[in-house]
């Protein structure tokens, strides 16, 4: 059974926790409160699952008086008849189910990916089993599944900037790959290219490495990133999605007109450009620690 979106399961649990004041105020044996344990019991297992420990913990809640070991058969079949002891059990039931209940919507608060992040994940998963398809049936070598902590970094002759961006990524407990520094294996640099793509995120770095010009303007040179650059850049596009990519950009480097919707995060001196990052991670479901990447 597919899981319910995080709002949907927040409000219905909110629901039956709000009836149980109301319940307390009713009789032991009212059919409202009948009913409530079905309404309760469906909500808990559309949230959690048929056979999660959360349905079982609230079906295993007595309201009935408990008999302990101390207490003689017939003491205790008088105490059944006895409607306020029937009704202190009865309330004592419902306080526990509140507390269950509770506890349960802080863990769904707390733990659950927001709903535009889990369909953001969804998207991009789609796409990129669309783009393994694509791959695998032109004869490319992609062969592993998508890797959550691995982020392919796009580069071209920074080799400072590449590094430095690389190390931020390891101290979010990430793992950057560095085409370069990945082996050959007696393959051609595209077969190598494609081989270690199996990333979660790419981050392209646009480092003024080349320079060029409109053919009828050959005197008014912009600085531009290198042509394998834009071409990672645009094979991650069509393998993650626009929000699975992330390009930085250095000094007054041109930027691509055929990629709009790409965040383009400047590569400030200040270094700004590491909590965007971060939160472009974290958009596209991927779990970082933000704390480690500025510890000393």
């Amino acid at each position: 059974m597919a899981r319910q979106p995080k709002a949907k399961a927040i409000e219905r649990l909110k629901e039956v926790l709000d009836a149980i004041p109301e319940l307390k105020q009713l009789s032991y044996d009212s059919p409202q409160f009948e009913g409530w344990k079905i309404d309760t019991g469906l909500a808990i297992s559309n949230t959690f699952g048929d056979d999660s420990a959360q349905i079982h913990r609230f079906n295993n809640i007595n309201y009935d008086p408990t008999k302990t070991w101390d207490t003689p058969d017939d003491v205790f079949l008088d105490m059944l008849s006895i409607p306020s002891v029937c009704q202190e059990a009865y309330v004592r039931g419902l306080e526990l189910a509140a507390s269950f209940l509770e506890s349960m919507i802080k863990e769904v608060e707390e733990y659950w990916e927001d709903d535009n992040q889990r369909t953001s994940s969804r998207t991009r998963k789609k796409k990129q089993q669309d783009g393994e398809q694509t791959l695998k049936s032109s004869g490319a070598l992609i062969n592993a599944p998508p890797n959550s902590d691995k982020v392919f970094v796009i580069h071209g002759r920074d080799e400072g900037t590449r590094d430095q961006v690389s190390r931020f990524l390891e101290k979010l407990g990430l793992k950057p790959v560095i085409l370069q520094e990945q082996p050959n294996a007696g393959r051609t640099i595209i077969e190598k290219f494609e081989y270690h793509a199996d990333a979660q995120f790419a981050v392209a770095l646009l480092t003024p490495d080349d320079a060029g010009s409109l053919q009828s303007d050959r005197n008014n040179l912009s600085p531009r990133a290198r042509q394998n650059v834009i071409f990672e850049l645009g094979f991650f596009i069509g393998r993650l999605g626009r929000e699975g990519v992330c390009a930085l950009t250095k000094g007054d480097v041109e930027i691509p007109s055929d990629y709009a919707g790409v965040v383009y995060i400047p590569l400030d001196a200040s270094g700004g450009w590491q909590s965007k990052l971060i939160q472009e991670l974290k958009t596209t479901g991927i779990s970082v620690d933000a704390n480690r990447a500025f510890q000393a």
